[in-house]
């Protein structure tokens, strides 16, 4: 299995008045620079077969966005990825085939978690801190119940710079 990990682009501010935090939409920036970066993942990594997303709206946008520049490919909702625990996300992830590349949107700190369980690392450490748009690509040979290998951790800006041309 080969997992993808995406976190949902800028949104608007957590607390902002009148939008609950489960509602909170992307910015028109974050859409923006998130279209970008997508075009530039879709360069670099061959189309998932599976694309899941949280239900919350920032990472539903997020994965639409995503889906638009892989082509050919609709997300699905998963409501484990809106949990902030990892086996609950790996347990959804045991549903799929060990030969699928999935790719997942989600949040943070639960893609961190999720990242630092599949590597063996700490929970909490600050070089897996996701940036808004951030992704990594992890191989996990076992099926998500074992360990997996990175493959790359790779920063929104640079997708961008991919994305553009």
């Amino acid at each position: 299995m080969k997992l993808l990990l995406i976190r949902h682009a800028a949104a608007v501010p957590r607390g902002t008045h009148g939008v609950r935090d489960h509602e909170r939409p992307l910015t028109r920036r974050g859409r923006e620079k998130f279209r970008l970066a997508a075009r530039g993942l879709a360069r670099i990594v061959d189309r998932p077969d599976v694309l899941l997303t949280s239900p919350l709206t920032r990472a539903r946008a997020t994965a639409e966005i995503a889906a638009a520049a892989f082509k050919r490919l609709a997300p699905r909702i998963e409501p484990a990825l809106a949990q902030e625990s990892a086996e609950v996300v790996v347990t959804a992830l045991r549903k799929h085939p060990l030969a699928a590349t999935i790719a997942i949107v989600g949040h943070d700190p639960a893609l961190s978690r999720l990242l630092a369980r599949f590597l063996g690392t700490r929970p909490g450490d600050d070089r897996l801190a996701f940036k808004k748009g951030g992704v990594a690509l992890i191989d996990l040979p076992h099926g998500p119940s074992a360990a997996g290998q990175l493959r790359w951790f790779v920063k929104p800006a640079i997708l961008r710079s991919l994305g553009a041309d």
